[in-house]
């Protein structure tokens, strides 16, 4: 009799996973802004802002700092897109994908 080695990801499917990057960035996020809430809590599509996650500017800026350290990108404060970019973990996990030069 085998065991199947299934990771323990939510059992909702979909869109409410998170891809290995959008998790990679949650911790970035829990461990830089000292969250109280799990990485794994953090749905891939909340607002980052507000309601959602409850991020002010301040957090932002925090977040793009470690985002540009650990990802080799500058992430702009004065990039049009930053409301686009930052408005989830998964468009934010979009965004560090197209534009990391660090693995």
């Amino acid at each position: 009799m085998s065991l199947t080695a299934e990771s323990s990801k939510p059992s909702a499917g979909g869109a409410n996973e998170q891809s290995p990057l959008e998790n990679e960035l949650a911790v970035l996020l829990v461990e830089a802004l000292n969250l109280e809430v799990a990485a794994a809590d953090i749905a891939p599509e909340a607002p980052l802002y507000g309601e959602g996650l409850g991020l002010d500017s301040i957090d932002i800026l925090e977040v793009a700092l470690e985002v540009s350290r650990r990802y080799g990108f500058q992430l702009r404060s004065d990039d049009e897109r930053n409301q686009q970019i930052f408005s989830s973990l998964r468009s934010l996990a979009a965004h560090v994908a197209q534009n990391r030069t660090a693995p």
